[in-house]
């Protein structure tokens, strides 16, 4: 999760000039009360025709240890011409540099990059071209490059509101960019927020990666740290198009004898409100697609993870239909787990949206909405009760809650003793959430 305190810096922008998305929807009784929540028309697009995938190659790794800090994401989407958002506000970026030809071209290099980015970076260009091949540069720029890419892709479906776009600073060390859209035609909620932070850890924070068995090395209580990452949760409005979840992140921290301890964490993953089975076995086989490129182990694995650590306890019951979950990924080498994080920042426009286009126009019932606000009860129960990364990012001087809670709906609902009724579609999708499914076997 991000977290930071201070100044903010907003702007707006829509996606007028982005390209067709799903109309505005209608409800399917004229007269009925699902006309306020959206609904379908006729000639909505019903395959899962995305083209792209991932690439990369990359070694395997083995999972560990701590809790994360910063959420992270992922997404594919490449060569969106940055000329259709004329009217995104952006931070100047550096001009063409003097000097020898070498520097000048990387400089422009990087400079162009950035210019498509939603904001400047959090951290200074000067000090990226500084560290070119430092692991902070590159994951940086991989967060800030995947929150545009997603962003986008998501404008491109919804033309009824603009996504703000908040810059903010943390007085311990760093900082980050949310983007959030509200209350649009397709979508309801949908934040994307990056966080580069440094500092110290919290004794809190220090408790519980050591509750996990990491073994550190304190001075006088203080343990320096680095985390930055991507995260985004994105709430449709349409009870037919499933919420998603994802995040990539890199953590670093120095002991006190100066040993350097780094990992990589991140995943993604995919809640309907309705069991749809083609769409089940898209988003599972984009994401074994990208997970075999570097070990055919990751997937079945990452996947078991995922089922296991999104689990509302005291329901007895998954989040969703679950996706990659993977953390302290620290071998066979940095490089190696970056290209595979690569692979799976570059999956997720292609595992999701989709889904959305398939779904934003499909007509729904009141008793439908209805029961989306009850699943989405069970979404905030487990964000407050059992996510490490709120937890971590709420027990981290200076967290800045807004982009904290960025996962949470815009609306919900608890009813007293809600139980679905015998062979419905309601129960049809709580017997997944208590028994996992092979979706891609």
């Amino acid at each position: 999760m991000a977290s930071s305190l201070g100044r903010l810096s907003g702007s707006r922008w829509g996606s007028a000039a982005l390209g067709r998305g799903c109309r505005r929807p209608c409800a399917r009784p004229p007269d009925s009360a699902a006309g306020r929540f959206g609904g379908a028309g006729p000639g909505q697009t019903r395959g899962l025709g995305y083209g792209g995938g991932t690439r990369g190659v990359g070694g395997g790794g083995r999972a560990r240890r701590a809790p994360w800090l910063v959420a992270g994401l992922a997404a594919g989407l490449a060569g969106m011409a940055a000329a259709s958002l004329q009217h995104l506000a952006r931070a100047d970026m550096v001009p063409r540099t003097e000097g020898a030809s070498g520097v000048s071209e990387r400089a422009d290099e990087l400079a162009l990059r950035c210019n498509s980015f939603m904001a400047h970076p959090v951290t200074a260009l000067s000090e990226l071209r500084a560290r070119p091949g430092d692991m902070k540069t590159q994951m940086e720029l991989l967060i800030m490059e995947t929150q545009a890419q997603v962003c986008k892709a998501l404008a491109q479906l919804d033309r009824g509101a603009g996504f703000s776009v908040d810059r903010w600073e943390r007085k311990e060390g760093g900082g980050g960019i949310s983007c959030v859209l509200q209350d649009g035609q397709v979508f309801e909620k949908a934040g994307v927020s990056v966080s580069v932070v440094h500092g110290s850890l919290s004794e809190e924070a220090i408790k519980q990666m050591r509750s996990r068995g990491k073994v550190l090395k304190t001075k006088n209580g203080q343990l320096p740290f680095c985390a930055m990452g991507v995260s985004s949760v994105i709430h449709p409005k349409n009870p037919h198009a499933p919420t998603f979840h994802f995040n990539y992140r890199y953590f670093e921290i120095e002991e006190a004898d100066g040993n350097k301890q780094w990992w990589f964490g991140g995943g993604c993953d995919l809640t309907p409100t309705y069991l749809n089975q083609e769409d089940a076995v898209h988003f599972h086989k984009t994401l074994k697609d990208a997970c075999d490129q570097h070990d055919p182990s990751f997937y079945p694995k990452f996947k078991k993870w995922c089922d296991d650590y999104f689990v509302i306890k005291h329901r007895g019951e998954r989040r969703g239909i679950g996706g990659i979950f993977f953390d302290d990924l620290d071998s066979p080498s940095k490089e190696d787990v970056f290209r595979f994080v690569q692979s799976c920042a570059r999956a997720v426009v292609p595992s999701y949206i989709p889904l959305v286009k398939k779904h934003c126009n499909d007509p729904f019932t009141p008793q439908e909405k209805q029961w989306q606000q009850l699943r989405r009860g069970r979404y905030v129960e487990f964000n407050l009760l059992y996510d490490r990364g709120t937890k971590f990012g709420l027990f981290t001087p200076g967290s800045r809650i807004e982009s904290i809670l960025m996962s949470l709906p815009l609306t919900a609902r608890w009813e007293y003793m809600h139980a679905p009724s015998k062979n419905s579609k309601e129960a049809e999708i709580l017997e997944i959430l208590h028994h996992p499914k092979d979706w891609v076997h």
